[in-house]
């Protein structure tokens, strides 16, 4: 999603974090060789392992640490990593090595390289895609399935561009204007100066019910926090209004329906990138999911209603 999803990667504050004595993301991973690439973890508590895939594609573990709290009187572990080619972890020498399969595999070979059994997954945004495609590979080794602000299909995400390019033209006309004057002289979404223009639109207005809980914070930087070389790799050099290679061809409307594991989805009733009208029919691709509307939440109620989320997926995950 657009450039300007990955400006609250720093959103959430690291002092709270270590207030409570977690982890740190920029001291305390590890490493794990997974398909030739060293990948950086964090892991969080003790129990059954829920791995969260971050969304993108491109964005790192950093901006979800919101979900540490989930571990408190749970037996869960949470792992957290960075993706290849993302965040502490290593990038391929040629673009053309990011592809969702890679992200997919990657999983797997986390899990083995950990030495974990059975584990759940946690995907949010395109992070699910990232969780559903595992699932119906590896549903064998998936002990439960969160889909979180996800996307179903190509069709989805083409509607996730629609629709933010339409609120921008209807909201933010100005921006709008200017966009449109550097496409007409052949900028593209993948040129730099056609993603400054994106950034001028402020993340909350797209992503968010109450933009006031996405003020950043602020800290040193975290390594490598938006890979726009792999998003653009991956979603199609002109991605942000025609969907392209992977992500304009992905498709698991028709696999969902035969997932054996608990599956719960997640969606944000403001939510103007995995817009609601989409999200539901989820229920029609999926109907053996338990799916829960979030009504005060954008894209991330993990940050808006975090204490309803967190609630329903310690329950979700008790099944």
């Amino acid at each position: 999603m657009k450039k300007l999803f990955f400006l609250f990667v720093l959103v959430i504050s690291t002092q709270a974090i270590l207030a409570q004595n977690y982890p740190d993301s920029w001291t305390d991973g590890k490493y794990y060789t997974v398909n030739g690439a060293k990948l950086y973890t964090v892991t969080v508590g003790q129990g059954d392992p829920l791995i969260i895939i971050p969304g993108g594609p491109g964005g790192t573990h950093l901006g979800y640490r919101s979900f540490d709290s989930l571990t408190e009187k749970s037996n869960i572990q949470l792992i957290y990593f960075d993706s290849f080619g993302r965040g502490k972890s290593d990038t391929a020498k040629d673009v053309k090595e990011y592809s969702l399969a890679r992200d997919i595999e990657d999983i797997e070979g986390l899990r083995k390289a950990m030495h974990l059994d059975k584990i759940s997954l946690l995907g949010h945004s395109y992070g699910s895609l990232v969780a559903q495609g595992y699932a119906v590979k590896y549903g064998q080794n998936l002990s439960h399935l969160i889909i979180a602000n996800g996307f179903h299909s190509f069709v989805m995400w083409q509607e996730n561009d629609d629709n933010s390019n339409h609120e921008i033209k209807t909201n933010y006309p100005e921006v709008w204007d200017t966009l449109m004057k550097v496409r007409e002289a052949g900028a593209i979404s993948s040129d730099e100066i056609h993603q400054d223009i994106y950034g001028n639109v402020p993340y909350g207005f797209m992503y968010a019910y109450n933009p006031d809980k996405f003020l950043s914070r602020g800290r040193k930087p975290y390594p490598n926090p938006f890979n726009s070389k792999l998003y653009y790799q991956m979603v199609g050099k002109d991605g942000d209004f025609i969907v392209g290679n992977d992500i304009g061809n992905f498709d698991f409307r028709k696999q969902l329906k035969d997932l054996k594991m608990p599956v719960l989805i997640v969606a944000g009733r403001y939510d103007r990138v995995a817009v609601p009208w989409m999200q539901v029919k989820y229920k029609e691709y999926c109907p053996q999911a338990q799916f829960v509307m979030f009504e005060k939440s954008g894209h991330n109620p993990q940050i808006e209603e975090p204490a309803k989320e967190f609630a329903l997926i310690r329950e979700f995950l008790r099944k």
